[in-house]
């Protein structure tokens, strides 16, 4: 299973290469995941009705995972370590990542300078 981020998902729907494909590919083989967050965001950012059925439809497949207490204390952990270091990270961001390292599962994201702050974190490249 790999863990879809909101940035990848949104290029999907908009039919922009390589994550139209590559999304298509991961519902195709029942492979993809989103957090809660993730899930939230999309419907958050709909502006019409048309809008979020499209977004209802690419999401209804997917399973959604909950931040949960694991997921809490990986989140929080990084967000000290980075802290440490005088970086930060949004608070969402921090949820999606507590969530990968509590279930040991990459991320398919674009936003690689902020994920990649977080070397425990496994990404998944973005390929054609």
């Amino acid at each position: 299973m790999i863990i879809v981020d909101t940035d990848v998902l949104i290029d999907a729907l908009a039919g922009i290469e390589p994550q139209r494909s590559m999304v298509e590919e991961g519902l195709r083989m029942r492979r993809l995941a989103v957090p809660a967050i993730v899930y939230f965001e999309l419907l958050v950012g709909t502006r019409s009705e048309e809008e979020l059925r499209r977004v209802r439809d690419l999401l209804r497949p997917l399973a959604v995972l909950d931040f949960h207490r694991e997921a809490a204390e990986q989140a929080a952990a990084v967000g000290r370590r980075l802290a440490g270091k005088g970086l930060t990270l949004p608070m969402a961001d921090l949820a999606i990542a507590g969530i990968c390292l509590a279930m040991d599962r990459p991320l398919l994201t674009r936003s690689t300078k902020h994920f990649g702050r977080i070397e425990e974190l496994r990404l998944e490249p973005m390929t054609q």
